[in-house]
């Protein structure tokens, strides 16, 4: 009899389909509900590298399960604004009630471009969703920048953008404008992070290029004003979110969509009207981008 392959004992069971044309994966044969060995992890940091997004289906995690999965990729963002899930300050409750109008993250963003070093990605748990709308849509911004002329990717080359929390989080903010938040998001005091980023970076994990400014957060070049940014963001934007670049993601109860900050964007749709949205989100610290 031959003798087994002490290597088989530990090999990933890992299966990764892709989705969209351009990136987005589901990853199969993974409990995160269990300890991740490191042949596993490795296969999920491969796959997250080279797709931006990758979802999981049929999860059954406890808070700690969460945590504990999200640390083994780094370091916990424990988050300033959204209201905690009581007694885990690393969980963050993106919520809806039925009778609250204003979802969050109802437009293209990518979270924490307004930080000085911006977040790795964040790992977003389905607790309760309704049985249809509340998708979440996500767009490549890697394909987004390989879709640019030479042109405008030299003259991008050359700009830095200026990304802020204030106009979104801060006491000012269309937030707070809201009546019917009920108190999902706080602290408006702590909004007083300003970023500069360059517009095209270099991704830390991928290599590849990627555009570096989004509808949420950037507020115009650096050097420029706002008047004479505004023209060619919106170009960009309008660019970023063309359909070949998007993937829209339809959840359900313990689904996981885990993307990476530095090179996609997301959308929370807003089309469940009357019906209840719950979910965890943990984000993690990242590491400084470059051009």
């Amino acid at each position: 009899m031959a003798k087994s392959d002490k290597r088989d004992e530990t090999k990933s069971s890992v299966q990764v389909r892709q989705l969209g044309g351009h990136f987005a994966a589901e990853v199969r044969g993974v409990d995160l509900s269990e300890p991740i060995p490191d042949s596993t992890l490795k296969d999920l940091k491969n796959a997250f590298g080279q797709y931006g997004v990758i979802f999981f289906r049929d999860q059954d995690l406890t808070p700690e399960a969460h945590i504990r999965f999200a640390e083994r990729w780094g370091e916990i963002n424990i988050n300033r604004f959204f209201q905690a899930v009581d007694g885990y300050p690393q969980i963050a409750e993106v919520r809806k009630e039925p009778d609250q109008t204003v979802n969050i993250g109802g437009g293209w963003h990518t979270d924490h471009s307004y930080d000085q070093i911006p977040a790795l990605g964040s790992i977003l748990y389905a607790r309760e969703v309704p049985e249809s709308g509340g998708d979440t849509l996500f767009a490549s911004m890697s394909a987004a920048w390989d879709a640019l002329s030479d042109g405008l990717k030299q003259t991008l080359s050359g700009l830095r953008a200026v990304h802020s929390s204030r106009h979104v989080f801060g006491a000012a903010s269309a937030y707070k404008a809201v009546a019917d938040l009920g108190g999902r998001i706080g602290n408006a005091e702590q909004a007083t992070q300003d970023a500069v980023h360059p517009v095209g970076i270099t991704h830390p994990l991928s290599g590849r290029k990627a555009l570096y400014v989004n509808p949420g957060f950037t507020l115009r070049f650096e050097g420029w004003t706002t008047a004479e940014s505004a023209p060619l963001l919106r170009t960009l934007y309008e660019h970023a979110s063309r359909p070949e670049f998007t993937y829209r993601f339809h959840w359900e109860p313990g689904s996981i969509a885990f993307w990476d900050n530095r090179a996609t964007w997301h959308y929370a749709l807003n089309d469940y009207a009357g019906k209840q949205r719950l979910m965890h989100r943990i984000t993690l610290e990242g590491e400084a981008i470059g051009a």
